[in-house]
């Protein structure tokens, strides 16, 4: 929850799914880079790095660290689910590199640090980002966050969910330039969406805290609403959300990003799943980013 409003000093509720991506770097004794996953094959060096598709934050992430880094490295990247579902995996993959390059350079970093360094890395990339996917990303289960002035603070509950796919996703960043270009345009308006939503993100973690998850459900229906409003709710999400709703173990759904396709999430378990989109099976988890060297936990 929160998504848009984030980017403009409000808070965001975010969790973790139990859906991971792994990153080992094996060093090498020259200066060369390999990068291998279910993507494909890349190859550069320390010298002169690269950032370039289809490992733009993994380059990125080396990128930052290539003056720093005592030699070259061999990347393998390996993740629980299909890039293609989103779900925060340009964050996940962002975070994992970010800890596993500042473990092999001796960095020891607290959560805040490690985000702003993961943030950087993003808004690199894609101009803007809130940093809510890499807070979760880092802390694991649900997170309350702000960007600015920098929250992050762990909710210790989990509950059930549904997450639902539509078959497509726009780039984040995309769908970001669209909303800003409405913004611009009626500032008031967008002002006082993005202060409904924050009042949404405010109930919800007060919710959380007494275990109330009724209560998260209305919140979740409130904030699609006014997804809906700032136009990144589609006929696809709209339709998973609306199908979701009519589930009885469904306490309230909205969509799961920031919009124009992507994923849909429902707080509850569904019974007899009545649309063709698929659902991914995930639920949430308290495990944030793990470091592990030469296979020692």
């Amino acid at each position: 929850m929160g998504e848009h409003a984030v980017l403009h000093r409000r808070r965001a509720l975010v969790c973790a799914i139990d859906r991971r991506i792994h990153v080992r770097v094996t060093p090498r004794r020259d200066r060369r880079i390999s990068i291998r996953s279910a993507l494909g094959e890349d190859a550069g060096s320390l010298e002169d790095v690269q950032v370039r598709a289809p490992f733009t934050f993994v380059w990125a992430a080396i990128a930052r660290y290539a003056r720093e880094l005592p030699g070259g490295l061999d990347l393998q990247v390996e993740a629980d689910f299909d890039h293609r579902t989103g779900l925060g995996s340009s964050a996940a993959v962002t975070v994992a590199t970010t800890a596993a390059l500042g473990a092999w350079m001796g960095r020891e970093w607290g959560p805040e640090a490690l985000h702003r360094e993961c943030l950087a890395t993003v808004q690199q990339v894609q101009g803007r980002g809130s940093g809510a996917d890499v807070a979760a990303s880092i802390a694991g289960g649900l997170v309350e966050y702000r960007q600015d002035p920098f929250k992050l603070v762990p909710l210790q509950a989990v509950h059930p969910i549904t997450v639902v796919y539509a078959g497509y996703k726009t780039p984040t960043a995309e769908v970001i330039q669209r909303v800003e270009a409405e913004r611009q345009k009626r500032p008031a308006l967008y002002e006082g969406f993005f202060f409904e939503i924050d009042e949404c993100v405010r109930t919800a973690v007060d919710a959380i805290c007494r275990d109330d998850w009724v209560a998260l459900g209305l919140c979740l229906n409130q904030n699609q609403a006014l997804m809906v409003a700032l136009g990144v709710a589609d006929a696809a999400l709209n339709e998973i959300v609306a199908a979701l709703c009519e589930q009885p173990g469904i306490l309230g759904a909205k969509i799961s990003g920031s919009g124009l396709g992507d994923c849909a999430v429902g707080l509850g378990r569904v019974t007899d799943w009545p649309l063709t989109y698929p659902l991914i099976p995930c639920q949430m988890s308290q495990k944030g980013v793990r470091v592990e060297k030469a296979g020692c936990r």
